[in-house]
């Protein structure tokens, strides 16, 4: 009997539950038979399109990625993305054989688009020329970007022997066999673990990760020789790419002094731009704290946090960076939907949201709940 990797797309679809695959997705499945086919029995070339700009939508696809590699180790795997993706990319060189620079494309906002680069970057995926100087086109291309209402035309223009994504109901779906629907509440994580395992890919692995290099630990080494930090702390991270997600200053400020008077250090992190907020912060607590907005690289803020006995944060980046390096995090969602992005593990990660917005005495309930666990695990 073959295993995974040695059957086709259309062999795993037709051993799926026929209740979860449908007779006529079988049939268009049938009819496609030629295009899988020319794929590689082991998808030699798969492209992964995900240009989302923030380091949480970036993690979220980890665990999806690294089921792609579990199914597929021999596969060349090419993550498409926008440049601030391509430094997080190299730290999964296990799961992405190389990073893919989008420049933009007709409708996505993160990016203004540079036509003359966008038809040559078409082109060359198409005929395989920007991989490496391999002359193939993919075998399979993976819509790994939101609902596809824009995502799906972009993928199907990289010319791969087959697509595979979502829709959103209403809109056109290019292929029933291979693009699901789309579920806005849906956790980000989970929803491309079902792509893959709608298409035959074995994809249970829930988990994130964040490698850490050597110079990251160097880099904490440093932090805590010159503050004299010892690994009795907590982090707070007041701040968030959108403002909408953040919590009031003062209400952290608040939380800092409670987690203070429990004996625990407080740091504060966050981004350069991040600095005049965590500042802010610190002067309004009445214990000291120390402020690190600023002063840390990504690693040394993954290192600092792995460290941490909590994280205290909005709905931002900086929470799926906790849960990849498995801190206890109390996360606070202001204007974003916790059924999407929040931490999927709720006993380690408590989520808070509120239509009357999250107060004070909410996160230290959690707060001191999840320290009372720490202290009980470490002990």
């Amino acid at each position: 009997m073959k295993n995974c990797t040695e059957m086709t797309l259309i062999e795993r679809i037709a051993l799926k539950d026929k209740s979860s695959v449908t007779d006529n997705q079988l049939l268009l499945a049938q009819q496609n038979r030629s295009a899988l086919e020319r794929c590689n029995l082991q998808l030699r070339r798969i492209a992964v399109v995900r240009a989302l700009p923030g380091l949480g939508d970036f993690l979220c696809a980890i665990p999806a990625l690294r089921a792609l590699r579990k199914a597929f180790p021999q596969a060349y795997i090419a993550l498409i993305g926008l440049p601030v993706a391509r430094s997080w990319a190299e730290r999964f060189e296990a799961y992405i054989d190389e990073f893919v620079e989008l420049p933009g494309y007709p409708g996505l906002p993160e990016q203004e688009v540079d036509a003359e680069r966008l038809e040559k970057f078409l082109a060359e995926m198409r005929s395989g020329r920007a991989l490496q100087g391999e002359s193939q086109p993919f075998d399979l291309a993976l819509q790994m970007h939101g609902s596809g209402v824009i995502t799906n035309s972009l993928t199907l223009e990289l010319g791969a022997a087959q697509s595979a994504g979502f829709y959103l109901m209403g809109h056109l779906c290019p292929d029933p066999a291979f693009f699901l629907p789309y579920e806005e509440s849906e956790s980000e994580i989970r929803r491309y673990l079902r792509l893959l395992e709608f298409l035959g890919i074995p994809a249970s692995d829930e988990r994130l990760e964040f490698p850490l290099k050597p110079c990251d630990r160097a880099a904490l080494t440093e932090i805590e020789a010159k503050y004299e930090l010892r690994d009795n702390y907590v982090c707070i991270h007041a701040g968030a790419s959108v403002p909408s997600r953040c919590w009031q200053g003062s209400q952290f400020a608040a939380v800092g002094d409670a987690i203070a008077q429990l004996g625990y250090s407080v740091v504060l992190t966050g981004s350069a731009a991040e600095r005049e907020l965590a500042s802010a912060i610190a002067q309004t607590m009445q214990a000291p704290a120390l402020n690190l907005a600023g002063q840390t690289s990504l690693g040394a803020l993954a290192a600092l946090l792995s460290q941490a006995k909590l994280l205290i944060c909005n709905d931002t980046g900086v929470s799926h960076l906790g849960a990849a390096v498995s801190v206890p995090s109390v996360v606070i969602f202001s204007a974003s939907d916790p059924r999407r992005w929040a931490p999927l593990d709720q006993t380690r990660h408590r989520s808070l949201s509120q239509p009357s917005g999250v107060s004070v005495a909410c996160v230290l309930e959690q707060v001191r709940d999840l320290l009372h666990q720490e202290s009980i695990y470490v002990a």
